[in-house]
């Protein structure tokens, strides 16, 4: 670690954020390096909804550029804490503007044992719900992903927007208390939404 490293270190985001808008521009390498542990995290989780990894990770860069651009010391709760939520905005426009956005294969990722099911109904996980096994025929395999693209369809059809975008974060591990900062919506608004969706697809099933 170089003579300037260990002094960075000694110092909080918010003061290595003021130097660099005072034209320190070393920093800004020191904060990318501190962060990229970050970023390839996010990178991974946000992979499942289909773009690139390595785009995801430049995207996750150009947003952590964002928070140390915007970030106000006197406004937002930690500059952590700001950083990951730029980071999870960009990451998650750039995927939505890419037309790869795919919900396959929700039977592996997506969870909805919360303890939320309703009377009569198991728990379990959409890969429980559709029966995945791992032994199949090729006739089995066919009508899983018949099940599969129905599911699909009637996820797009049945589905508002939000309860998509709020879907599509919730495959990513999100909270919904990270994915309403990530959408801008209210945390109650985001819970209902999916509450909502869950409640729907357990019918399509």
């Amino acid at each position: 670690m170089t003579d300037k490293n260990e002094e960075y270190a000694r110092c909080s985001d918010s003061e290595l954020v003021d130097r660099l808008r005072q034209g320190e521009a070393s920093i800004m390498d020191y904060i990318c390096d501190k962060y990229k542990n970050l970023v390839r995290s996010k990178a991974k989780s946000m992979f499942i909804l289909g773009a690139d990894r390595e785009d995801l990770i430049q995207e996750g860069m150009i947003g952590l550029f964002k928070a140390v651009r915007d970030f106000d010391s006197g406004r937002d709760a930690g500059f952590r804490t700001f950083a990951e939520l730029c980071i999870n905005r960009q990451m998650y426009t750039a995927v939505q503007a890419s037309k790869r956005k795919k919900h396959v294969p929700l039977n592996t990722y997506v969870s909805l044992d919360d303890g939320g099911a309703g009377e009569g109904q198991e728990g379990g996980t959409l890969a429980e719900l559709l029966a995945d096994r791992t032994e199949l025929s090729p006739e089995e395999l066919f009508l899983d992903k018949e099940r599969v693209a129905y599911l699909e369809d009637a996820i797009d059809r049945e589905l508002s927007e939000f309860e998509r975008q709020v879907l599509d974060l919730y495959m990513t591990g999100m909270s919904y208390a990270e994915i309403a900062r990530v959408l801008g919506r209210e945390e109650k608004a985001t819970d209902n939404a999916l509450q909502r969706l869950k409640a729907k697809i357990r019918k399509m099933l």
